[in-house]
């Protein structure tokens, strides 16, 4: 049995505190920045590596770090939950969003069925359902293919989900895989519907409405929404609907829907990407052999995470860096900067994957904490962010530490060439400038243009976005959180912080209020 303690009662984060801090503009400067950024690399899963060589580390503090992942058993508790523990204690709860991916330990049983066989079979269902869409043997009322597919849902059923679409549409359409277009709806504003709406012919649209449970406000909402559409365009709108949701809810066994395809409560909905949430209308875009090949490359990445060696498991080693500079060097933030347009809405999904998980002040046995837990995660696609925020975490007086994503080839396959250079090595050329610009800076008699340097960076660097790569890039920042959540005696697989907002809007709409609630009501005209 493994222990669960908090971060400050570990001899070896005392150990960790008391080594010397790197000097990350030294560090990186000539000769030993050449050495760094060749040695300081660690491979990752479908051909990636993790580098590490800006980060304000160096042998000295990497054995600290080892020892810390030692002592807190990392890779020990990170077994336990794929064996089947009850690691979600706020809730009571397995957590299993390794399990659709792959089986890493023991046979995993609960509510009386294998749950790797259980995942496994709604995989097939799903396959078997978006084949029938692809070949036209389901199709709308008047016969005819459906051309686009919708989601409807909120938080981890559009985040990630919209996240990996975007990521592999353009891969799909230069590989012969692209099926289907794929929209998204999530706000709960009526203009979100209304727009996507709009941009559909909803007579050949089919609609994939994701709730665990089937009573999530926005979810429903959206949903009354999309039915009225349908029904004004005199369609009928359960030949137009699939539900992903829970076997124990409303939508299982509903006649409004063409299909049902099932989840259960251990996936929390930031992790369910890679179940039924995002394989419904990433099988339906892309064709169910893409989705598999990005689980495969999720399920390779999580089997680097079950190395105890911190310098062959990139995601403990990442992890350990993040509490580093968290917790010793007392950083507030961490900047996810993807040199991709792919990755456009990366950031958001690992916003919600990492502030949601880790945004705890209680620990796992629900006693205050008096270190600090996740840092605020934010990010945008590079170049695009050079001429917007870097000019703040260049010169700011906050030291942000910078996780950059690269890739040397572009999705395409074809790339112009301007000034001799392609656009994707422009691409390329910067997040490399970058990288360094932010570790030593520049000296200038003009303060104004002096930069400091001293700006901690990682980069994981692959050869081509594909299925397998985003796949093995969603579990290295999955894993990442959890194990982080495991050093600070977290429990990173509930979210009650998101409870109380969603109560109080319940009185709201119940004109149930009083003092500055009823104030605001009235100001809003509710």
């Amino acid at each position: 049995m493994v222990s669960w303690k908090n971060l400050d009662t570990l001899s070896s984060y005392e150990a960790l505190k008391a080594v010397a801090p790197v000097n990350v503009a030294e560090a990186m400067s000539g000769a030993s920045g050449e050495k760094r950024a060749k040695q300081y690399s660690v491979p990752m899963a479908e051909g990636m590596a993790f580098n590490y060589a800006a980060k304000a580390v160096d042998d000295d503090v990497l054995a600290a770090l080892a020892e810390l992942a030692k002592e807190a058993e990392l890779t020990e508790k990170f077994a336990e939950l794929y064996n089947g523990a009850v690691i979600n204690t706020g809730e009571k709860r397995l957590v299993l969003h390794h399990l659709v991916r792959g089986q890493l330990g023991d046979a995993v049983v609960a509510d009386g069925v294998d749950k790797r066989a259980f995942y496994t079979e709604q995989q097939a269902k799903i396959a078997e359902f978006a084949n029938k869409v692809h070949a036209g043997e389901i199709t709308n009322a008047a016969g005819e293919k459906f051309t686009t597919v919708v989601q409807i849902g909120i938080g981890g059923s559009d985040l990630g989900p919209r996240a990996i679409y975007l990521a592999l549409e353009n891969w799909a359409k230069n590989n012969n895989a692209f099926k289907m277009e794929a929209k998204f709806i999530s706000n709960v504003d009526p203009d979100d519907a209304a727009a996507v709406l709009a941009s559909v012919d909803v007579a050949h649209t089919i609609f994939v409405l994701v709730s665990k449970s089937g009573t999530t406000l926005e979810t429903l909402t959206n949903e009354s929404f999309v039915k009225d559409a349908l029904k004004n365009a005199g369609l009928d709108a359960s030949k137009h609907m699939i539900a992903v949701t829970s076997e124990t809810s409303p939508l299982a066994k509903s006649s409004d829907y063409l299909a049902a395809f099932f989840m259960d409560d251990y996936i929390g909905g930031r992790f369910s990407s890679t179940s039924s949430v995002g394989g419904a209308i990433l099988s339906l875009a892309f064709g169910p052999e893409v989705f598999a090949a990005f689980l495969d490359g999720a399920a390779a990445a999580d089997k680097t995470a079950t190395n105890a060696d911190i310098l062959k498991n990139p995601a403990l080693l990442d992890a350990l860096i993040g509490v580093y500079e968290r917790n010793v060097l007392g950083y507030d933030c961490t900047a996810v900067l993807p040199y991709s347009q792919a990755l456009s809405r990366f950031p958001a999904h690992l916003q919600q994957a990492d502030m949601e998980s880790n945004g705890k002040s209680v620990n796992r046995f629900g006693e205050p904490v008096d270190y600090k837990t996740g840092p605020v995660i934010f990010g945008e696609p590079g170049t695009n962010g050079q001429h917007s925020f870097y000019q703040l975490l260049h010169q700011g007086k906050d030291i942000i530490p910078l996780q950059f994503i690269g890739f040397k080839n572009s999705q395409i396959g074809s790339d112009v060439v301007i000034q001799d250079s392609t656009s994707q090595q422009k691409l390329c050329a910067n997040v490399a400038a970058q990288i360094v610009a932010f570790a030593c800076g520049k000296d200038d008699e003009n303060l104004n243009k002096k930069f400091d340097g001293g700006r901690p960076s990682s980069i994981i660097i692959g050869d081509k976005l594909t299925p397998a790569a985003m796949g093995a890039l969603l579990s290295h920042f999955e894993n990442k959180i959890m194990f982080q959540g495991f050093v600070w005696n977290v429990n990173s697989f509930d979210q009650e912080g998101v409870q109380l907002g969603k109560v109080l809007a319940k009185k709201v709409l119940a004109h149930d209020t009083d003092g500055a609630l009823k104030v605001y009501s009235d100001l809003l005209n509710i």
